[in-house]
């Protein structure tokens, strides 16, 4: 740390610090309290960041603050000195420069730079009359929860997030406790037994407590990282399907010997769904312009009246809400009564928000950018097939304005119509469809997907290829298939959660050789329907078994490469967003 006293120092200091650090210059002058410091200067989520009286610069940005710590301490002889803090007035140019400085919403906390002794003393005593503690305490907790976290887990997770601060425990060891504490919640459901049944329930929701901890904690020790993004986008998941095999292992071990793996698989299956609506939904209007509609003002008006803002919330079923329901029903009921339950409040869930989201795109008259079309492309996972037949047949399709989800869901039904309605799913003529599938989904991505409800073109494929592999391993009979189709689904479901978490990120989806190696969403249909007419029994889940071990390796090398290099974005989920 270095002491100066002027802008030539400030600026001399500064170039002794080498280019690849961060830095961070604040006012002697400034008073106010230590945690908007923190806000301003310690997040690593941005390139610079700045509180009146303070900046700092990541390495990223340090080009640029020389570039205006020169321009302030050598202004033009027609430019007046600037009046403000050095730390302002280098902000000031900074986003002159074109640099993102962050400014964050400091409400109640103080920061300022008082020009004298009274403005000095006034200033203190208005940070004295705030419990900063208190402030930052809240601050740790999301804005927008569902009601059971709200209300029966974060009043006292917030102090175990202070606790584990205080210890110098990190967001990823509280984030691996949750899912090592999920785990061994999935092993005791596993036994089959009453007492398991208990035990499985209860550490569900304390895998959920440390789940809500470990961004707490992040949020109040402003401790982010690419890691810890990674561990909090893909471990939720991994908890809840887990648990889900440990259920399905659990009944068939149990004194019913209850075969429920359909049922979780398609328990999974309507979940991925889900989160791939919402995901679709919002990257296609995460920068509309013109973006409003009647259902949207609805909402918002809905959203002012108290209790219609939890109604809404608990009607999505989120995580909190979700896994409360699972514990409960897991101690007091059976594995098929927790499927059931799940399935039909997952299912309403569904209904309601993408009916919901449909509205609002049919009403709002929105204009939707390159960067939307491409998320949409990226998010399709396209494969080699598909987009071989986007080249060629696609382009002598008329365009329209439906025309995306319309070949889509044309794909979808000429993939699962035989399968479930006439039964040939283990036959040649399903790979026939098969191959009209990927035909028609490479003509529903020959256009740009800008039309307004081409972001249900992703959950479409979503659902026509889960559907199709719980329906073959459903129908074949084939022992073992139905747990190798769980295993081969929850390795795609990975894949499709990582490139939502990219694109999030602004990085972008995953390298395309790895999206043509796999296959795309067409390639995997076409592997999975040849296994089927190929080999029976037990041939068959071999086959499933072995796809799903490539496919894992495939993709979690790879995704692991990226989440712990220094170019894997530091995001997190700050929406509060039902999960």
């Amino acid at each position: 740390m270095h002491t100066t006293a002027d802008a030539a120092g400030a600026a001399a200091a500064l170039a002794a610090v080498p280019a690849a650090e961060r830095v961070a210059l604040v006012d002697a002058r400034f008073t106010g309290h230590l945690h908007a410091l923190r806000l301003a200067l310690t997040d690593p989520r941005f390139p610079a960041g700045a509180t009146p009286g303070a900046l700092t610069a990541q390495p990223e940005a340090r080009g640029a603050l020389t570039r205006a710590m020169e321009s302030v301490t050598r202004p033009a002889p027609a430019e007046p000195v600037h009046p403000a803090p050095l730390p302002d007035a280098l902000a000031t140019r900074l986003e002159a420069d074109g640099i993102a400085v962050h400014r964050p919403e400091l409400g109640v906390l103080v920061a300022a730079v008082p020009e004298d002794a009274e403005g000095r003393a006034k200033t203190q005593a208005e940070a004295d009359a705030v419990d900063e503690e208190a402030v930052r305490l809240r601050s740790a907790v999301k804005s927008r929860d569902g009601f059971f976290t709200t209300f029966c887990i974060s009043p006292y997770s917030r102090y175990l997030a202070r606790w584990c601060a205080r210890r110098g425990l990190t967001p990823n060891q509280v984030t691996t406790a949750s899912l090592l504490t999920a785990l061994i919640a999935a092993g005791c459901a596993a036994t089959g037994t009453r007492p398991g049944f208990v035990a499985a329930g209860v550490l569900l929701i304390a895998s959920f407590v440390l789940d809500c901890t470990d961004g707490q904690l992040a949020r109040y020790s402003l401790q982010y990282s690419t890691l810890g993004a990674w561990l909090d986008a893909t471990f939720d998941r991994a908890k809840e399907y887990a648990y889900y095999a440990g259920l399905a292992l659990g009944a068939a071990r149990g004194g019913g010997h209850d075969d429920v793996w359909a049922l979780a698989l398609g328990a999974m299956v309507l979940q991925t769904c889900r989160h791939v609506v919402d995901f679709a939904f919002n990257e296609a209007n995460h920068d509309a312009t013109a973006n409003t509609s009647p259902t949207a003002a609805l909402s918002d008006k809905l959203d002012s009246v108290g209790w219609t803002v939890w109604a809404r919330r608990m009607i999505v079923l989120p995580i909190g809400e979700r896994w409360a329901l699972i514990a409960v029903l897991t101690a007091l009921t059976t594995p098929r009564t927790v499927f059931y339950v799940l399935l039909a409040g997952c299912a309403v869930a569904a209904c309601y928000t993408t009916a919901g989201r449909v509205l609002r795109s049919l009403t709002r008259k929105a204009k939707r950018t390159d960067r939307a079309a491409q998320a949409l492309a990226d998010l399709a996972d396209s494969g080699p097939l598909a987009e071989a037949v986007a080249r060629s047949l696609g382009r002598t399709v008329p365009g329209g304005t439906y025309n995306a989800p319309f070949w889509a869901l044309l794909a979808t039904a000429s993939l699962l119509a035989g399968p479930l309605l006439a039964g040939n799913g283990g036959t040649w003529r399903a790979v026939l469809q098969a191959g009209v599938y990927a035909c028609f989904a490479g003509v529903a991505v020959a256009q740009q997907l800008k039309g307004p409800l081409d972001w249900l073109v992703p959950p479409i494929f979503r659902a026509a290829e889960y559907g199709l592999v719980l329906t073959l391993a459903a129908r074949s009979g084939a022992p073992g298939a139905l747990p190798a189709a769980f295993g081969l689904v929850a390795a795609v479901a990975y894949h499709h959660y990582d490139t939502v978490y990219r694109i999030r990120g602004g990085t972008g989806a995953p390298p395309h050789w790895l999206v043509r190696a796999i296959g795309g969403h067409e390639g995997r249909v076409l592997a999975v329907t040849t296994a089927a007419a190929l080999w029976h029994g037990r041939g068959f889940t071999i086959a499933l078994t072995a796809l799903a071990v490539a496919l894992a390796l495939a993709v979690l090398s790879e995704s692991i490469r990226f989440w712990v290099s220094s170019g894997a974005p530091a995001v997190h989920d700050e929406t509060g967003e039902p999960a």
